[in-house]
């Protein structure tokens, strides 16, 4: 397996590292917390792949913990402002130009069969 999938290289990391919310100190002890380098790596692993969670290699700790940490972190607005911060960046570095945008999409047919087939109905079509 290629390791670049293991590690979120220090550059970024330098990046995105100030936009994510502060570990709460734990008075009463517990369970190390997996470092958020590591999630991150975990869950880009999980995007870049398509696996499933709790089929994420044991580097990136627990898939429940990645997954839990993902949606931790999207409640919180922390892939926003991580891609506002890379926006900036490449702004910037490249001026980015953010007056349009563009959508790619994928269009399938439906499967054939099901429990009924008939014209579709249309507003003001003549029933006769």
């Amino acid at each position: 397996m290629d390791t670049n999938f293991f590690e979120v290289p220090e550059a970024l990391w330098r990046r995105i590292a100030p936009v994510l919310p502060r570990e709460h100190p734990k008075p009463h002890g517990g369970r190390p917390r997996v470092p958020d380098r590591v999630a991150l790596a975990g869950i880009l692993y999980r995007l870049r792949t398509g696996c499933q969670w709790k089929a994420l290699p044991r580097e990136f700790g627990s898939g429940s913990t990645c997954h839990l940490r993902m949606q931790q972190w999207r409640r919180r607005g922390v892939f926003r402002r991580i891609y506002a911060e890379l926006v900036r960046y490449y702004h910037k570095k490249r001026g980015v130009q953010l007056r349009w945008t563009a959508l790619d999409s994928a269009m399938v047919k439906a499967p054939k069969g099901g429990a009924t087939r008939g014209g579709t109905r249309r507003i003001g079509a003549s029933s006769g």
